[in-house]
């Protein structure tokens, strides 16, 4: 298993001195990917909100992913996008980005949609939530053991999502979580420091 690392989510507000927030945060220590995820505002808006911290991204060789929207993506050049089970097909998002962006999929607790997004050309699946959360409603709820499932089957690399904190990780390192997407435990406070307890955390659940 390769080592586990970490993908931010931003908050729904990324205006005023987010942009400073997240420079900070990637220079704390090593993120493999930032998701930009926005809700109700329109594709122009979003796309002034987000040129600041694709950049930012950019300049750190962070992988900057867009939430939901194929289009958006596209219209940013933007590393890749992750899908909702409705936010559309991973077919056409690879058709309109290319070969070399990075898909995602929210795969909820759910074997068989994780199994679909893979065979579907996904670049990796998103499970979760493993804990209780306040970035977002969730109707499903997901095991460590799920990770190891995945893990021993598929080479597609999988991601942790929800509710997740430096100090619950653990098990789903353990259980073979390539990325663990993290949000509120990192934008909720010092952002620097949280980034940096999530290393230290681990690193100590990898041994």
């Amino acid at each position: 298993m390769s080592d586990c690392q970490l993908y931010l989510i931003s908050p729904l507000d990324v205006s005023g001195a987010f942009p400073d927030r997240l420079a900070r945060a990637l220079d704390a220590a090593p993120v493999a990917a930032f998701q930009f995820r926005v809700k109700e505002v329109d594709e122009h808006q979003a796309a002034r909100l987000a040129e600041p911290l694709q950049a930012i991204c950019a300049a750190r060789e962070v992988a900057f992913i867009v939430n939901d929207s194929i289009s958006l993506a596209k219209r940013l050049g933007a590393d890749g996008v992750h899908l909702g089970q409705s936010d559309g097909e991973v077919e056409d998002a690879r058709k309109r980005l290319g070969r070399e962006a990075q898909i995602g999929v929210t795969c909820h607790n759910s074997r068989h949609l994780a199994m679909e997004a893979g065979e579907a050309g996904a670049d990796y699946v998103a499970f979760g939530a493993f804990f209780p959360t306040t970035t977002k409603v969730t109707e499903h709820r997901a095991e460590p053991d799920l990770l190891t499932w995945w893990q021993e089957l598929m080479e597609i690399p999988c991601v942790a999502i929800g509710g997740i904190t430096p100090e619950n990780c653990a098990p789903l390192v353990s259980a073979g979580a390539d990325f663990l997407a993290v949000s509120g435990a990192v934008w909720n406070g010092d952002e620097g420091a949280a980034v940096k307890a999530f290393h230290a955390a681990i690193a100590g659940a990898e041994g």
